[in-house]
Formats: structure tokens, sequence, C-alpha cells
């Protein structure tokens, strides 16, 4: 009798599972938006933007996140005041005399030379010349800070490669090679 019952249980579920079941009527989507989206093509225009052609400008004066605005301009006076007025915001605990050097290796010295006597190895191998040596000119944290930000002669900017921080730690080394020359 239990075997009947048992029987009767499983066939009562199978016909109340198979009839949730319709062909021509699918079951309902939640947010059938996600699943049928519009397809756009992807340089086309759009009304999504106020000019329906191109994207929303930011905001005037708005500044990326984590980016220190620099003052001093890409400007022979620039590199003057730079040089006579821009102070290291670095206290003397962070100072990394390490991680100084350590990106000194990386970005300077194949053309500044480990010692800072502008005998690095593009230097000897003739691709760079009239590197200048560290102890010929008059350099300041600030100067050294604003070349390698902006770069000057043939010598391209970091500003992209080196956070602030890390420009700072660069020009500290740089100030400690000019006292060793």
């Amino acid at each position: 009798m239990k075997r009947v019952y048992k029987i009767t249980l499983l066939f009562g579920i199978t016909i109340l599972v198979a009839s949730c079941h319709n062909n021509s009527a699918p079951n309902y989507q939640y947010f059938p938006n996600m699943y049928e989206s519009v397809g756009y093509e992807t340089y086309s225009e759009s009304n999504a933007f106020k000019n329906g052609k191109e994207g929303q400008l930011p905001v005037d004066g708005t500044i990326n996140r984590g980016f220190v605005p620099y003052e001093y301009e890409n400007t022979p006076e620039g590199y003057e005041l730079a040089k006579a007025n821009l102070k290291s915001p670095i206290d003397s605990l962070d100072r990394s005399s390490d991680k100084g050097q350590a990106l000194y290796e990386i970005y300077c010295i194949s053309c500044h030379g480990a010692a800072g006597n502008g005998k690095g190895k593009l230097v000897e191998r003739e691709k760079f010349l009239g590197v200048p040596s560290y102890k010929d000119r008059v350099i300041t944290e600030g100067s050294v800070f604003h070349v390698v930000t902006y770069g000057l002669n043939a010598m391209g900017s970091h500003a992209n490669q080196l956070s602030a921080h890390e420009r700072w730690l660069v020009a500290d080394y740089v100030l400690k090679l000019r006292s060793q020359l």
C-alpha cells in the first residue's frame, strides 16, 4: 500500500512540474532589458548626450583624482622660479635614500651615470652627447624636480612614470650624488 502512495505522489509531482511549462508563453524575466539589450553601433551618434555627437565634458576647474597640480610653467622663467622657490614637501623621516637610489637607477643611470657625472651607458655608446655632470651645474631640489617633471633639452619628462613623491625622492638623491662629486 505504501508503494502505491509513493508512486502516486511521484506521478503527481511530475505532472505538476510538467504543467508549469508553456512553450507558447515563456516564463517571466526579471529585468528583461538586461537579457535583450539594444545594440548600439560603436561610433554612432547618440541622443544620450546634449549635443548628440560627443561625450560630456568635465566641469571647468576639475582635476583627476590623485592628481596634484604643479603651479610652475614649462618655461625658462618657470624653471628659474622653481629653482629659487620650490622646496621639497617630504619631511626628513620620509626621505628614503634607498628608494631614491632605486628610482635613479631605473630612470636616470643610463644617461647620467651611477656617480652623476654624465657618463652613463648611453653616453659611453654615443647615443646621447652632452649630458652634464651634476657638479658642473648650479642645481637645487626645486630645479631637479622641475626638470624631472617637464624635461629639459634632450631629456624628456618623467611625470608619467614617477609620482610627485617619487620625483622628490629622485631630486633628493641627485643632491646627495652632487655632494659626493
